[in-house]
């Protein structure tokens, strides 16, 4: 049965366009558009954008799922129409590899990409998890994480990416939306996207950068962290249900962070991690 199609997938759907109109030789090109609402102050999500790579990554390779992705972020993606060029680098017998490169329509360069590709169905091997889902209170407990993101000039700004999603704050890490981070840097909440849609492996990459920043509560200047790279790894298709969800930072330094991902689904399997390098906002 055909996976059903909901506002993520619909969001991040890609058409291959006319052969002969590649921007690169040996690559595939696809068409696609960046939807409103997907955005935080202007700027479409990082792993809503990586997704819309990837997803173009499994038309050409015919490999479903990104095992693991590795995106650099070249200028901010805004609402509007994109091309999506992809590059196959090696086609083996389980895995495939391709480079994409991401476009608007003035050929400004938004990310690329590297990544390598595979069918998940079904996957198993030895098993060793020295780590747990984060403990969070229930649903119903935590905080929705929904409306205007800090820095909003207005409450009454338009609908952006959290109110795409379905994110709920554990409690203790929701306190910078008040003026009261907890000042440890750390992040944990569940996630699913709204209408039960399911999120695939696909859906993780948005997952791995839809939570606030861990810096928001550090005791830093309260700003958006723009993401220089972003490097995600699926285990495996989660199960369906909410996902919990833990990020957190060690070292803020030089201007950089690191902000480090766990992505657990229902049944309490590691479905993906991540690890992504930021800048510090300024004061």
């Amino acid at each position: 049965m055909p996976e059903p199609i909901g506002p993520f997938a619909e969001a991040t759907a890609v058409t291959p366009r006319p052969t002969g109109t590649a921007g690169a030789t040996g690559a595939e090109a696809y068409d696609a558009q960046v939807g409103e609402g997907w955005d935080i102050l202007g700027n479409a999500n990082g792993g809503y954008l990586l997704a819309i790579a990837a997803r173009a990554c499994t038309h050409a390779l015919g490999r479903p799922d990104p095992v693991s992705i590795t995106a650099h972020y070249l200028s901010p993606g805004t609402p509007g129409p994109v091309h999506v060029e992809v590059t196959p680098q090696r086609t083996g017998r389980r895995f495939a590899t391709a480079t994409a490169r991401v476009v608007d329509d003035d050929d400004r360069a938004i990310l690329t990409a590297l990544g390598s590709f595979a069918d998940l169905a079904g996957q198993s091997g030895p098993e060793r998890v020295d780590a747990s889902p984060p403990e969070l209170p229930p649903v119903e407990e935590c905080i929705v994480a929904s409306g205007p993101p800090a820095g909003a000039s207005s409450p009454d700004a338009p609908a952006s990416f959290m109110d795409r999603v379905d994110l709920r704050l554990h409690p203790d890490d929701a306190g910078f939306r008040d003026g009261s981070p907890s000042g440890d840097p750390r992040v944990r909440g569940w996630f699913r996207f709204p209408a039960d849609e399911p999120v695939g492996s696909l859906g993780l990459l948005c997952v791995l950068d839809a939570f606030p920043p861990t810096v928001f509560n550090a005791d830093l200047p309260l700003a958006w962290v723009p993401t220089l790279e972003l490097t995600a790894h699926v285990r495996r298709r989660p199960a369906p249900g909410w996902l919990s969800c833990e990020f957190t930072t060690r070292i803020v330094s030089s201007g950089f962070l690191e902000e480090d991902g766990l992505v657990w689904d229902s049944e309490g399997h590691m479905v993906a991690q991540s690890r992504q390098l930021a800048l510090v906002p300024r004061a």
